[in-house]
């Protein structure tokens, strides 16, 4: 079917559940699905249980039918490598505010009882899906106030970690606009699950009870056809809003092109100026029907970015989660992504982290750090392999980057290696002399930041230089959140085998992470060292 793009202009928040079936009907054949194949980038993991129950396997007495193989699709990228500040000293990437690695990561220990594959970690998810205690905004126009730590590195006594924070200013429940949201639900036979269909009803409701009687909420879904279940209902009327919702059956193929299209229509005609517009889609599979190719849904959605259309998405299921497109989407549809594996994940963004979820406060945030090469002789980004940035995309303000809701906390850490110690991993060159480094050894490094207000084209500009004697020389008087905010990247590091933290045991990452837990009302951070301890386990 043919898309209109110019025609179709406003609106939307998409959750989005992505998960993508294998299109190699050969796979189908080789390997059965009692457990995971897991396929990340060019590389499929097979765990032993799965080799077991091969397709049309014969016993003495009966004949096995074959179960359907199962794929999960990450992005296959490699950490980021060490930088020699005197070649390029400048580093510049994207915010990110998604959470999804981390629930993946949950479900893969907590579930399967085995550690994650190292391409679904991506280490700023891990960071990102804990709040800090950063410095407060002054105002909704200016909506960041940086804070920077710099500490030894508990894995490494040679380095230091440098913690760059944000924290998105939190608008109040009387200036919160108003939500136009319209659901987008894949209802396939795929979706018939414990952790899939059932799971998104009860998501919703908790969603509906936080809405008020000026917000609206529409029903998309999506199956052999797509069509309206709900027109735009005021969230006072939760009984109408539910009913039509527990309605729903799993059932039938996929067209989630078409199901997009729909939505954005639907939004489209009941556009509020004066609200956020959204769209929510929940699915475990590709579009496999309408919009099929993955580079066309991008420019799909990021067309309808442009008229304000924001997208979101929440995942869905295990064993076929296509990772890959909920990243690009999301990415493209301005909006964030999150996987709910669990009731008390989906509490968390959808009633806990409701604002930040639903309402952003700035858009295209960008970071750029430029280290002095005087104090800083090599560095390493943690984490945002999938949102690097060129230098030159700073200054440019028609380059996309990440947005960030209200209350939202966004974090960086880098690895620093001190211009003359004995930390460096990079040799000096044989046949040229090494460059004389001079100047002012006062600041370590300058932070700048672009963003832009959610309502404006042109990006603002935040600059703050750190100095080197604000450095903090014993991580035991460090802040508490640098402290557990490096326990995690170190956790990350593991599940990545980066090699960075291979010889940085799991019991010192419990101890600093337990003595650096602080306040924890929710208990995540609790979660969190626990989760670590299954995997010390996994991993022995």
């Amino acid at each position: 079917m043919a898309t209109d793009f110019a025609k179709i202009g406003a609106s939307v928040f998409i959750i989005a559940a992505l998960v993508g079936c294998s299109s190699d009907p050969q796979k189908n054949q080789e390997l059965a699905a009692d457990e995971n194949v897991v396929v990340t980038g060019k590389r499929q993991y097979a765990p032993p249980a799965a080799m077991a129950n091969m397709a049309g396997y014969a016993s003495a007495d009966r004949m096995v039918a074959p179960a359907p193989e199962v794929t999960e699709q990450y992005e296959d990228t490699d950490p980021n490598p060490i930088k020699l500040t005197a070649e390029e000293p400048v580093s510049t990437f994207s915010s990110d505010v998604d959470t999804t690695a981390y629930s993946v990561m949950r479900r893969y220990i907590s579930k399967d009882n085995r550690l994650p594959p190292s391409d679904s970690v991506r280490i700023e998810e891990y960071v990102n899906y804990f709040n800090y205690q950063y410095k407060e905004p002054k105002s909704a126009q200016e909506p960041f106030t940086p804070t920077i730590w710099v500490t030894p590195s508990p894995w490494n006594a040679k380095t230091r970690l440098m913690h760059i924070g944000v924290k998105g200013y939190d608008l109040q429940p009387e200036t919160t606009p108003d939500a136009n949201i319209v659901l987008l639900l894949d209802v396939s036979g795929s979706m018939n699950a414990e952790n899939k269909l059932p799971l998104v009803k009860k998501s919703v409701e908790l969603l509906v009870d936080e809405m008020s009687r000026d917000d609206r909420l529409s029903i998309v879904v999506y199956a052999g056809a797509a069509g309206v279940v709900l027109e735009p209902t005021p969230g006072n009327k939760k009984t109408k809003i539910i009913e039509a919702l527990n309605n729903l059956e799993a059932g039938g193929s996929t067209a989630g092109g078409e199901g997009l299209e729909l939505a954005y229509k639907l939004a489209e005609e009941n556009f509020a100026e004066d609200a956020i517009n959204r769209i929510i889609l929940a699915t475990d599979g590709d579009f496999n029907v309408g919009i099929t190719d993955p580079g066309s849904l991008e420019d799909f959605v990021a067309q309808k970015r442009k008229g304000g259309i924001y997208l979101t998405i929440l995942g869905f299921g295990q064993g076929n989660y296509n990772d890959v497109i909920a990243q690009k989407l999301a990415q493209a549809g301005n909006g964030n992504a999150a996987y709910i594996d669990t009731l008390n994940e989906a509490r968390k963004v959808l009633v806990r982290e409701f604002r930040s979820t639903l309402f952003p406060i700035a858009k295209d945030l960008k970071f750029q750090v430029e280290f002095n090469p005087a104090v800083v002789a090599e560095y390493r980004l943690i984490g945002y392999e999938t949102r690097l940035l060129n230098r030159e995309d700073f200054n440019n303000d028609a380059i996309d980057a990440g947005d960030i809701g209200s209350g939202h906390t966004v974090t960086a850490l880098y690895e620093l290696a001190l211009t003359g110690s004995d930390a460096g991993l990079i040799d000096a060159l044989r046949y040229q002399p090494s460059p004389e480094i001079a100047g002012n050894t006062d600041e370590l490094a300058f932070i700048r930041l672009r963003y832009k207000l959610p309502d404006e084209d042109d990006s603002r500009l935040i600059e703050q230089p750190f100095m080197t004697a604000d450095m903090t020389d014993n991580l035991e008087t460090a802040p508490a959140d640098a402290r557990f905010a490096a326990a995690v990247a170190a956790f990350g590091q593991k599940l990545q085998r980066a090699g960075y933290t291979d010889k940085y045991p799991y019991e010192e990452i419990i101890d600093l992470a337990s003595g650096s837990k602080g306040k924890d009302p929710y208990g995540d951070r609790a979660e969190f060292i626990n989760l670590v301890r299954a995997a010390a386990k996994i991993d022995d």
